[in-house]
């Protein structure tokens, strides 16, 4: 665990002597896109319980996703309100009329009738509070204290009109349920029942620490309960918000108090490599067309071990009940609920990366004098170690706890990317960063104001992106091109953004480049370890190949986890269960797409 209205005004000018397309946003537009890319772009709350400390930073964690009356409504830890959203693409903070004073911590939701219900205090002793109106907030309580010390709570109402209780965040209790008696202000019916509990010695995906590396006991926490075809999937997070191996595995049960049986295909959701690591602590929930999809907890951990942010990925059921979440290059654009697509699973437009690793440069840089105050082990504040360099690089090497920073913040900073040869650009996301920021809590008029060109030669600029009137507080940018553009410069003006200092932790640009696939990995081989929860895999690759994507899974046909890398030709893999065999297969990608997956190999 651990209102305003958006009024469209979407203004697209066409310079039809240049034959150029600029993007322009003003006022609070909606946007109309197509596409998303994580984390997902909302105004992430600056926390304010931990102001004590003078660190500043935003955070989103948690996510209760609900779809009441056909509208999604997402409550975040800490967020002092929630978001709501009618495609999952446009999302509108609500400031609630009655609301938890501190926020909501780890909060559960559900929609029980005409109504939904919440449980979220974040000093563990709490009533069920409800509202029939979320879109104002009117939330109301019945005084009646659960008789239960809960974390990480999650409330499920069964097709029978029942409710239930799944609550912990523990590295040392197990999970546990009950039923809620809705005619008794949701008191217990009966006691607690434990159901799970972590067996990391058997599923290596479970160990806590950076790339499971650490022996310490791991946290249980996080539950969902999401009933599919009869079956209880009931969902959980382990085994450390702050880790890139964050994820969510799940047992199942024809009863929603168990028995539970281990799903031997966990973990569900997992997401160890790329931008944007992690996919744990989640919520699953169907849209309006009946597709599943799974939003889920990513950390960043620099200013703090829980500042973290929301992704969001296509989730489902296989023939037979397997249940999956995709996270495949889940940090690059896909398509959004609206847009049909041949297969809900495969939502992946082909969008490559075409920014890592290429020439960056910026007009300005933070001295090195002036060093980062972080949230350290004792909750207090501490300067991070010395040699943490924020040049432009930063920009572009694909991790989003590292960033460029500049010395200031005004309209004279520029930073500029060469792609090395013209490609075609069809999405940008620009992410940007807190460094010794001084805002906390909900601070009205945030916004983030710039303006992107870009030039086929280094000399001569065009606006590509004129977002000088934005008034929205984007602090992860995502912005589809209304046409795809052959370009091969690009370059980002500041205009006004949050804070003293001006922090960018990458500048993304998404498309095709012209050149050629890269080629079928070759020598593709896996050996399991001793450790029969690690697995060395490995494969070759050529100059032609920016990264490569693993995929295992317990049957041929669903190789449903993945793993991306970049410039690698092997990896440790130690999220396997002991007792399971495996499959595996290996992908290159490129600017210019995908090459053909190599054979598939199988391990016992």
């Amino acid at each position: 665990m651990r209102m305003s209205n958006f009024k469209s005004a979407l203004l697209t000018i066409f310079f039809c002597s240049l034959g150029l397309t600029v993007l322009a946003q003003d006022s609070l537009s909606k946007r109309e896109f197509q596409t998303y890319c994580n984390p997902i772009d909302i105004d992430y709350t600056y926390v304010a319980h931990n102001s004590y400390t003078g660190v500043s930073y935003r955070a989103g964690a948690d996510p209760a996703v609900i779809n009441f009356k056909g509208k999604y409504y997402m409550f975040v830890t800490r967020s002092y309100g929630y978001w709501v959203s009618e495609d999952m693409s446009n999302w509108e903070f609500i400031t609630p009329q009655n609301w938890y004073f501190n926020g909501s911590n780890a909060p559960a939701a559900a929609v029980q009738g005409d109504k939904v219900i919440v449980a979220g205090d974040p000093s563990g002793r709490m009533a069920i509070i409800e509202t029939k109106t979320p879109e104002v907030g009117d939330w109301q309580t019945n005084y009646s204290v659960l008789p239960i010390a809960i974390q990480d709570p999650a409330l499920f109402v069964d097709d029978d009109g029942k409710v239930y209780l799944y609550e912990e965040s523990s590295n040392v209790h197990p999970l546990h349920g009950v039923e809620l008696d809705p005619a008794k202000n949701y008191l217990p019916i009966g006691e607690e029942k434990p159901l799970i509990q972590l067996h990391p010695e058997k599923h290596g995906w479970e160990r806590f620490g950076q790339d499971h590396s650490s022996d310490m006991a791991p946290f249980l926490e996080g539950p969902w309960m999401t009933k599919h075809n009869s079956t209880y999937y009931l969902q959980y997070g382990a085994p450390g918000t702050e880790f890139n191996v964050y994820a969510d595995g799940v047992y199942t049960s024809k009863n929603p108090l168990g028995p539970f049986e281990y799903a031997p295909y966990s973990p569900i959701s997992y997401k160890p490599g790329g931008f944007v690591t992690g996919a744990g602590h989640g919520s699953t929930v169907q849209d309006n067309k009946g597709n599943y999809w799974h939003f889920a907890t990513m950390p960043i951990a620099v200013n703090y071990k829980f500042e973290r942010r929301i992704g969001l990925f296509p989730a489902g059921f296989e023939d037979g009940g397997q249940m999956y979440v995709n996270t495949a290059y889940g940090d690059y654009p896909h398509f959004l609920p609206n847009v049909e697509v041949k297969d809900h699973k495969n939502r992946f437009t082909g969008w490559m990366l075409l920014s890592y690793g290429k020439k960056a440069t910026a007009n300005s840089v933070v001295p090195d004098s002036i060093q980062q105050t972080v949230i350290g082990p004792k909750m207090e504040a501490v300067t991070r170690e010395s040699g943490i360099q924020y040049d432009a690089s930063k920009l572009v090497d694909e991790n989003i706890s590292t960033f460029w920073v500049a010395n200031g913040n005004n309209d004279s900073l520029r930073v500029s990317i060469d792609l090395g040869s013209k490609m075609r650009i069809n999405a940008l996301q620009v992410n940007f960063q807190e460094f010794n920021a001084d805002i906390f809590g909900r601070k009205p008029g945030l916004k983030h104001q710039f303006i992107i060109e870009h030039s086929l030669n280094g000399k001569n600029w065009d606006v590509l992106v004129d977002y000088s009137e934005n008034l929205r507080d984007q602090p992860h940018a995502y912005i589809e091109l209304e046409e795809p553009m052959d370009t091969r410069y690009l370059r980002y003006r500041n205009i006004d953004t949050p804070n003293e200092y001006l922090a960018i932790s990458e500048f993304r640009v998404f498309g095709k480049g012209y050149g050629k696939l890269p080629k079928q990995p070759a020598a593709f081989q896996v050996q399991r370890q001793e450790d029969r929860r690690n697995a060395d895999v490995s494969w070759k690759t050529g100059k032609d190949v920016v990264g490569s994507v693993i995929y295992w899974g317990i049957e041929k046909e669903k190789l449903n986890n993945a793993v991306m890398v970049y410039g690698q030709n092997n990896y440790e893999l130690r999220a396997l269960n002991t007792d399971q065999a495996y499959f595996f297969q290996v992908e290159n990608f490129n600017e210019n797409g995908i090459s053909e997956k190599s054979n598939i190999i199988s391990i016992e």
